[in-house]
């Protein structure tokens, strides 16, 4: 199933596990364009805008730990976003965990194997803020 611009759940775990190279390469073939780079001593951020500017998609590179490496999808609709968590649970994800992050958003972890998952809502009271997908290493 695709939603976010066209990319599955299987898209968006590739773009995990290829290089920064490689994934601005997959990215531009998509249309998206540059949006930001952001670079601490930990890691490499670099970002990117749906030709819509619906979506923003992230690959996260972790200079010492690899392992925490990530992509981050963001998107407004709600419907996506129930869309996305019935995809994962679909495909053999289970709920691991549920929690707030500093800002206020909710979050529920979805484990397979060695795979993880985080969805994430933003707060009820900022209907504007983007529903986020991060698919860990």
């Amino acid at each position: 199933m695709c939603f976010g611009q066209h990319f599955t759940i299987e898209e968006l775990q590739k773009f995990n596990t290829v290089d920064m190279s490689t994934f601005k390469q997959e990215i531009k073939k998509q249309d998206y364009t540059f949006y930001d780079k952001t670079e601490s001593n930990e890691f490499l951020l670099n970002e990117y805008d749906s030709p819509d500017f619906q979506y923003k998609i992230g690959k996260f590179e972790y200079k010492n730990d690899p392992s925490q490496n990530m992509i981050q999808l963001e998107f407004k609709d709600k419907k996506e976003y129930d869309q996305y968590e019935e995809t994962v649970k679909k495909v053999g994800y289970k709920p691991s965990g549920t929690g707030k992050i500093f800002g206020g958003e909710t979050y529920i972890d979805y484990v397979k194997q060695k795979s993880r998952i985080r969805l994430v809502s933003p707060k009820k009271d900022l209907p504007n803020e983007p529903y986020t997908i991060l698919v860990f290493n």
